[in-house]
């Protein structure tokens, strides 16, 4: 067969993996913080006054949202960066779990602490 046609070569080379930018992880984790604090910026600023009108709602109701979601992207995200050290002190995959669970609530701490500030 001529390499024109050679299908499984093509798919391949399609699908072979691709190393992610190496800055890729900092930078996610800045845009993630940034996100969470205009979150809570936007909340703090709400006024209850404007409660009575269901036309104002959206915004605290769109800020809960992206401050949620970049709140739990950015407890992966720092979990995710410590699971091999969790890995290489883990006697069982239970532990390991459970070291995972305290990691990432820890995290979570740590995030609103700063989303507070």
């Amino acid at each position: 067969m001529s390499d024109a046609w050679d299908f499984e070569t093509r798919l391949r080379e399609a699908l072979a993996p691709v190393d992610p930018p190496a800055d890729l992880e900092p930078r996610l984790e800045l845009a993630l913080g940034s996100l969470v604090e205009l979150a809570a910026d936007e909340l703090e600023a709400w006024e209850l006054r404007s409660i009575k009108d269901p036309r104002n709602w959206w915004r605290p109701a769109a800020a809960v949202v992206i401050g949620t979601g970049a709140a739990a992207g950015l407890v992966v995200l720092r979990t995710r960066g410590r699971r091999h050290r969790r890995r290489a002190l883990a006697r069982n995959p239970l532990d390991l779990a459970e070291r995972t669970l305290r990691d990432a609530g820890r995290e979570a701490l740590r995030v609103f602490r700063d989303a507070a500030r």
